[in-house]
This record gives structure tokens, sequence and C-alpha cells, in this order.
């Protein structure tokens, strides 16, 4: 079975990105994303109503990481230290060699190619570092940009589940994609 540790913290960059640990001074930067109804609408979580439960985000997302369960990254833009996103592996099966990808980004920042890019880092980081087996996707039907995010980055559409997850009183579907490492 493999093994995780998240010690030291790693961050990763690209030619335009610097993804870091995430930090309490980006509480501004995570409300305007999980309190965001346009930036949750395909996320089934409930969404941050102030900075209590912004904080709780931040300290799970550390907890997490000290815990060696997941592992998230603040999307930045290189020479601007400004949270613009967040990406991660969650939902490990060290026994399976697989995790789950997640990631959102500031809507301003969305269709120019940021989500895309720090998704084939947060992927290299899978197979090369936590010698990850496959690493899966998990959205919405109705999500098309990340449907477009994911097939760039070179994963496949596996299943597609009907009312599968239950949130604010209704059934919803969800569209599973997966990527090997070859």
């Amino acid at each position: 079975m493999m093994t995780i540790n998240f010690s030291p913290f790693q961050n990763l960059e690209t030619e335009h990105l610097l993804l870091r640990r995430v930090i309490k001074s980006d509480l501004k930067e995570v409300k305007a994303l999980r309190s965001n109804p346009e930036t949750m609408k395909y996320i089934p979580r409930p969404l941050v109503t102030n900075d209590d439960e912004g904080l709780a985000h931040i300290t799970m997302i550390d907890e997490k990481i000290e815990a060696n369960e997941g592992i998230n990254w603040a999307i930045t833009i290189k020479g601007d230290s400004r949270l613009i996103g967040i990406i991660g592996h969650y939902r490990i099966k060290p026994e399976h060699y697989r995790a789950e990808i997640g990631y959102m980004v500031l809507p301003e920042y969305h269709g120019k190619g940021l989500a895309t890019e720090a998704v084939k880092l947060v992927v290299k980081y899978g197979f090369e570092v936590m010698k990850l087996h496959s690493i899966e996707a998990v959205i919405d039907p109705d999500n098309l940009a990340s449907a477009r995010v994911l097939e760039k980055n070179g994963f496949v559409k596996e299943a597609h589940l009907k009312e599968n997850e239950f949130f604010n009183g209704q059934f919803l579907d969800s569209v599973i994609y997966s990527l090997l490492n070859k």
C-alpha cells in the first residue's frame, strides 16, 4: 500500500502559476470562493456565510494535510500572492493508489486556462510524488467548463451516476472522470 506524507509541504509552480499552502490571510478570497452562488453552483456543499465558516474551511484543509489525508493548494498567479482558487487531492484511497481531484477558481479567472494549468500540475504531483495509479474527478453533469478542463488533461468520462447525491432537498447526478498513470 502506498504511504502518504505531505510534510514538508511542497509548493508547485508552472510558467504562470504558484501553488502554495492555503493560509489564514486567504480568508477574504476563500470566503469569496465558497460564498458565491455562482462558483458553488456545481458543488453540493453549503455556502460559507461568515468569517468563522471561512476559517473553519482553512483549518479543515490544514488538518487534512497534517494528518496526510488530503492536500490542497492555493492557486496564485506568479508575482501576486493573492489566492484565486483552490485545488487538491482528497478522498485519497491509499489501498487503491487512487485519489479524487477537486478545484475551483474565482469567476474573474474563468476561461483563461488557469484551472487547466493547475490541474496538470496537481495530476503530475499525484502520479510522481504520491505514486497514485489513478485520479478521479466527480463533477456535476452540467459543469461543461470543468469537463473541458479535465478532458484537456487527458481525463476520460467513466460514468454518469443518476441521482446519487442528495443536497438541498433534491437528488443530483454526478459524472465521474478518471485518468490512469500510464
